[in-house]
């Protein structure tokens, strides 16, 4: 082989080594990293950190019971970096049939379409609550807008809350 051919494929050799690195690279960085969300153990009154794809009521901190639920949490002055400014604004779970639905759905054996709760629906199946009360309210109920958006006030200087995650 000649010199300049040698040059040639060596070259080549190169750039589809470097192609393929940046190509590998690129897929990589599509990937979704596994959020995490804060959950609420109720039995234990405290705030922990599970996967955002956890459907609840999950698991809590202290033993088998699910009573652990996603909890919305703000910071109050608009800086989630203030830890001492962080406050669970409302609580939510869902209902067994549609928790069901959404960890078949996040598997491989989702339910056939006529057996769904479709979006609309799911509204009356998905709940809030406050921190400090019992009731739980379907998301779709007058009770539960007011509790997802009484958090939206801003403070006595204008700072907005703002929704944090871990």
């Amino acid at each position: 082989m000649k010199t300049p051919q040698a040059v040639k494929l060596a070259l080549s050799v190169i750039a589809i080594a470097v192609a393929g690195f940046f190509l590998v690279r690129f897929f990589l960085s599509q990937r979704q990293p596994d959020e995490k969300a804060y959950f609420y153990d109720v039995s234990e009154a405290k705030l922990f950190v599970a996967s955002r794809q956890a459907v609840p009521p999950i698991r809590g901190i202290d033993n088998a019971e699910e009573d652990g639920f996603r909890a919305v949490v703000i910071s109050t002055n608009g800086n989630p970096a203030d830890k001492r400014s962080l406050k669970i604004a409302y609580l939510e779970k869902y209902s067994p049939e549609l928790k069901r639905q959404i960890e078949a759905m996040q598997g491989t054996n989702a339910p056939p379409l006529d057996q769904r709760i479709d979006r609309v629906e799911a509204q009356s199946f998905t709940f809030v609550r406050r921190l400090n009360e019992m009731q739980w309210h379907p998301v779709n109920s007058p009770e539960a807008e007011k509790i997802m958006g009484e958090w939206l006030v801003a403070d006595t200087i204008g700072q907005t809350p703002v929704v944090c995650v871990p």
